[in-house]
């Protein structure tokens, strides 16, 4: 039965997405939201000026609608399904104002990076609140070397990390078209799996409700997009996937699930560090799928070949979650 009810999930968040897509896309080029290309970017990218942007508004939709519809009719909806919800909704939100303030009000860069940083910790803060008040655990554990300890007061910091950290990285992953949408669906794919075998069915079906729901408009934001997810996507999808792994407890373990995340956030820390201390650049630029296009690779190649990674990722959590 239960299997069941998560292929419908998946099937129930790719359709909410594909039927919303072919409806939201033209109006998002009648209100003339389509996205500015900066100039120090990649010039191949200056076609994909005036792309629709704030297509995570879809996803967001699809994510909510599905969960809620499923566990409802199949589960007692949990303090864990809200909080999923909370973070995906606050991040989604916030990345939302700054697409509307880079698309609308002509502000290229969009909200401050303490602004930004600020919503992102106000959102951990309630998170954390909230989770105290239900009494989930602030013990984290490092997987493979069985290492535990419980944070106490200090998780408050532990959770404003992780939750910004992870945001941030696959908002800074989202640079070509279906990058993060394909990543993303692999990564939430693994902690479906997880939670599965952990019988944590409330952020299973969540999971796959996120794999269903990008999937859905990886139809429409494949290369070449009809429609980019904006932060209002990226963001809401790096909050989820970090708040999943704080609820299963396997917040290292996200770094490896994770791991192509955590490769373009290096790449750009990398960069600035390099560039800052020796006045050189160690890539031609960041983040890192910038570096392999400006080398020659196509974008698709780029893509794909950054899915393939992503899968060895992902397998390589689930081999060390279940087997190790």
């Amino acid at each position: 039965m239960l299997e069941q009810v998560i292929l419908f999930t998946i099937a129930l968040g790719f359709l909410i997405s594909v039927i919303l897509s072919p409806i939201f896309i033209p109006f998002l080029r009648r209100l003339k939201f389509g996205q500015s290309i900066r100039d120090e970017g990649p010039k191949s990218h200056q076609k994909k000026s005036g792309t629709p942007t704030m297509g995570g508004v879809m996803i967001l939709l699809s994510i909510i609608v599905t969960t809620l519809i499923m566990t409802n009719q199949y589960l007692e909806p949990t303090v864990e399904t809200y909080l999923l919800l909370l973070v995906t909704v606050g991040f989604g939100l916030l990345g939302f104002l700054d697409d509307f303030i880079k698309v609308v009000l002509k502000r290229n860069l969009g909200l401050t990076s303490k602004q930004k940083f600020l919503g992102q910790v106000i959102i951990a803060i309630i998170f954390y609140l909230i989770s105290r008040q239900a009494e989930l655990s602030t013990v984290v554990s490092i997987p493979i070397v069985n290492f535990s300890i419980d944070l106490g007061w200090f998780y408050i910091v532990f959770l404003v990390i992780w939750l910004v950290g992870f945001s941030n990285a696959v908002n800074l992953t989202d640079g070509l078209d279906g990058l993060v949408s394909g990543t993303s669906a692999i990564a939430f794919g693994a902690f479906a799996v997880l939670a599965w075998n952990a019988s944590q069915f409330e952020v299973a079906i969540f999971s796959v409700a996120v794999v269903g729901s990008v999937l859905g408009f990886l139809v429409f934001n494949s290369h070449p997009a009809k429609v980019f997810m904006g932060d209002t996507g990226s963001l809401a999808l790096g909050g989820a996937i970090a708040t999943i792994a704080i609820l299963m407890k396997l917040e290292f373990l996200l770094i490896i699930i994770g791991g192509v995340f955590v490769i373009e956030t290096l790449s750009v820390i990398i960069q600035v560090a390099s560039f800052k201390t020796t006045g050189k650049r160690v890539f031609k630029m960041s983040p890192l799928h910038h570096h392999y296009e400006l080398s020659g690779w196509s974008e698709w190649r780029v893509v794909v070949t950054f899915w393939a990674v992503g899968l060895l990722f992902a397998m390589l959590g689930i081999y060390i979650e279940v087997w190790i």
